[in-house]
């Protein structure tokens, strides 16, 4: 129903549109032209229930001119969303045939045309579409620019996207930001970096990535992806002090990363045989971050300590404070060894219960658009937004 108004609203539109190519003109003065039969062969399809060729003809009745412009564009960009966009690079190319046309009006043309090839998946022909407005069309750079980057992002052409997106920012601070597009930016070209990086590291080529990764730092202070890849490296050449530091690091950067860190944290740890390391940056963290990871890692480290019965207690005594699935599984599972018959029986299946609950349940979520998964993605895939996807806090969550 919705998009019947829709297209009632375009067609009334297109009417008007073609009154005032034809007839009507400001002042309240009107030359007496008969309506186009195409007009009246385009109401009958839409009385028809037939809305595709009433659109089609509406269009090919309609005066291409300064005047109705915005309604041939508005229709092509109703088929584009409408996933018709064949229809909608037939009415943009339509336009653009049209050198009779203000140059402002065939550059925007121009850059709907590019779109409908981006939509239809022809980036080539988008991106040529796209050059040649950076060059004829000033005033349509910055959407240009970043339509390019969209291009470059999906075919993972990461060092062009690289150089699309630095022509955005404003030659005063490649480095600092300060608009809300700025900063968006900015934080594309530290993804688009730690691309490169993640590159880099698969062919071994630790310097490069080492190089990459200080440039998204550069460009985002606050990218966790590029810490976490920081120590990535660095675990993988030896260096483990360094690699606890970008691990640290995340801690300051953003609270909610600091799961993601506990694994390679413990093995930068074992491998330097600091066995206290790790257990105090845990009670450490727990002290002002209420986290169910932190949590499970630090009852893991007193269940090695001090035994099961220790675990159990602690872990009992902090989910009084705040409640955990995971955290109530973990106990079930500490008590479940010192139990026998029907209360073992009982725990099992209380476990089975809460096991099958998380395993439906999404671990992480997009702050933009609300996707959620159980992968961690540093590009939203419905979004498209880079770093907005963190994990779930929660009694279900973190």
């Amino acid at each position: 129903m919705a998009d019947v108004w829709q297209l009632l609203l375009i067609f009334s539109a297109i009417a008007i549109g073609w009154l005032l190519g034809r007839g009507w003109r400001l002042g309240g003065k009107r030359q007496d032209v008969p309506i186009h039969p195409q007009y009246y062969k385009g109401l009958n399809y839409l009385i028809n229930d037939q809305p595709d060729g009433a659109l089609d003809t509406f269009v090919e009745s309609l005066e291409v001119n300064s005047d109705t412009l915005e309604t041939h564009i508005a229709v092509g960009n109703l088929m584009r969303r409408k996933g018709e966009v064949d229809r909608a690079i037939r009415i943009h190319q339509n336009l653009l045939s049209r050198p009779s046309l203000p140059q402002i009006h065939l550059h925007q043309a121009h850059l709907e045309l590019a779109r409908d090839f981006i939509s239809a998946g022809l980036f080539d022909r988008a991106e040529r579409l796209l050059k040649d407005l950076l060059t004829e069309a000033p005033e349509l750079k910055s959407v240009a620019l970043g339509q390019l980057m969209e291009i470059y992002q999906e075919e993972k052409e990461w060092q062009q996207a690289i150089d699309a997106a630095q022509q955005l920012l404003p030659r005063r601070s490649l480095l600092k930001s300060s608009s809300p597009v700025e900063k968006v930016v900015t934080v594309n070209l530290s993804h688009y970096c730690c691309e490169l990086a993640e590159l880099a590291m698969a062919k071994n080529d630790y310097l490069t990535a080492r190089t990459k990764l200080k440039q998204a730092l550069s460009y985002d202070r606050n990218c966790i992806r590029a810490s976490l890849l920081a120590a990535s490296v660095e675990f993988k050449t030896g260096h483990y002090s360094r690699s606890i530091k970008h691990l640290r690091k995340v801690r300051e950067q953003d609270l909610v990363f600091i799961p993601e860190t506990l694994t390679l944290l413990q093995s930068c740890f074992q491998a330097l045989d600091d066995k206290d390391g790790f257990k105090d940056y845990l009670v450490e963290t727990h002290e002002y971050y209420s986290s169910t990871s932190v949590l499970l890692a630090l009852v893991a480290q007193i269940k090695a300590d001090r035994g099961k019965a220790a675990a159990a207690v602690y872990l009992s005594a902090e989910l009084k404070k705040r409640q955990s699935l995971k955290g109530l599984a973990m106990l079930i599972d500490l008590h479940l060894s010192d139990s026998s018959g029907r209360e073992r029986e009982d725990l099992s299946i209380l476990q089975m219960l809460i096991d099958q609950l998380l395993q439906n349940k999404p671990g992480y979520q997009c702050h933009q658009c609300g996707f959620a998964g159980r992968s961690l993605h540093w590009l939203c895939p419905s979004c498209k937004q880079w770093g907005q996807i963190k994990l779930i806090r929660g009694v279900e969550g973190d």
